[in-house]
């Protein structure tokens, strides 16, 4: 995969994801691509077979994909969660915040852009998937 980008220590995976169907049909699979408003929460039993989820994004606005990253970090997922399709380089902060570590953009990314996007912000106001601790946290413990 030419454009992909990994924020993991780990091996990327290159087994071809599966789609949820034929995941819940095989029991052998390790990689599932979640489509756009297919329910995540499906996966959860299996969370502990699944070494990379993908989850496409077919418009850089459609933000389902967002709530299905978070869902499956909520619920313990700590395999590598892969957002790919129409993602912008302005979006992968905030996708990084909901659990995706890694991305697969349809157009290539320029990296001094991606730079400035992940370090553009100090703080944060709300928690979310990641570790950042809210600004309110900090200032009121």
């Amino acid at each position: 995969m030419d454009n992909l980008l990994r924020f993991r220590d780990d091996e990327a995976h290159d087994e071809p994801a599966v789609s949820i169907d034929a995941f819940l049909g095989q029991s052998n699979a390790t990689s599932v691509r979640i489509e756009a408003g297919e329910d995540a929460r499906q996966l959860i039993p299996f969370l502990d077979r699944l070494a990379l989820v993908e989850i496409d994004f077919p418009r850089f606005r459609d933000g389902r994909g967002y709530s299905s990253a978070r869902i499956l970090r909520e619920a313990g997922y700590k395999g590598e969660i892969r957002a790919s399709g129409d993602v912008l380089v302005d979006q992968m902060l905030f996708m990084r915040r909901c659990g995706f570590d890694s991305f697969a953009p349809a157009a290539p990314i320029d990296e001094a852009a991606l730079e400035a996007a992940l370090a553009r912000f100090d703080y944060v106001y709300q928690n979310a998937a990641d570790d950042a601790v809210p600004v309110w946290k900090l200032r009121h413990g």
